[in-house]
C-alpha cells in the first residue's frame, strides 16, 4: 500500500491525499515453451496489472487436476484465486470473475479464436472472430459469461 502527497503549487496550497493501490493479483500459467500466442496472452495479463508466474509445460495435467473438461482445452491453462482460466480469456473477464466470485471452476475460451488476447497480433491482419468466454460450473457445465463479436 502506498501513501501519496499532492502539491498544488499553482494554488499555493498543499493537499494531502491518501491513495491505496491494490496489490497485484497473482496468476500462475502453464503453457507450451514454444507457443508465441501464450507469451502474448501473458503479456496481455501483465499489461492489465496481473503478476504472472509462467511454467513451461504441464497444462494438460493442471487442467485435469482442476477438473476442467478436455473439450474446453486450449494452449495454456492458468490458476487465479482458486479458479481455472483456460485459453485466451480477456483480462477484463478475469477481473470480473474475481469481483463477482461466482460458484464456478473458472472461465474458458476453447480453441484459439483469432482476435482474442494473444491471438490478435499483426500476423492476423486485424481480423477478429466472434468468440464466447464460458463460465464453467463445478459440475463441468458451461454457460456464456461474455460474448466478443
Amino acid at each position: 500500500m502506498e501513501r501519496r502527497t499532492l502539491l498544488m503549487a499553482s494554488l499555493g496550497t498543499t493537499l494531502s491525499v491518501t491513495a491505496w493501490s491494490a496489490a497485484p493479483i497473482d496468476v500462475e500459467v502453464w503453457k507450451d515453451p514454444q507457443c508465441g500466442c501464450c507469451k502474448d496472452w501473458v503479456a496481455h495479463l501483465r499489461g492489465h496489472g496481473f503478476r504472472v508466474q509462467v511454467h513451461d509445460g504441464g497444462n494438460p495435467a493442471v487442467r485435469q487436476r482442476m477438473g476442467l473438461p478436455e473439450s474446453l482445452a486450449s494452449c495454456h491453462t492458468a490458476r487465479v484465486n482458486g479458479y481455472v482460466i483456460e485459453g485466451h480469456v480477456p483480462a477484463r473477464e478475469i477481473q470480473r470473475l474475481l469481483r463477482e466470485k461466482p460458484r464456478a471452476l473458472g472461465l474458458a475460451v476453447p480453441g484459439m479464436p483469432v482476435g482474442s488476447p494473444g491471438m490478435d497480433g499483426p500476423a492476423y491482419g486485424g481480423r477478429k472472430d466472434r468468440f464466447d468466454v464460458l463460465l464453467v460450473t463445478p459440475d463441468q457445465r458451461t454457460r456464456v459469461y461474455q460474448t466478443y463479436p
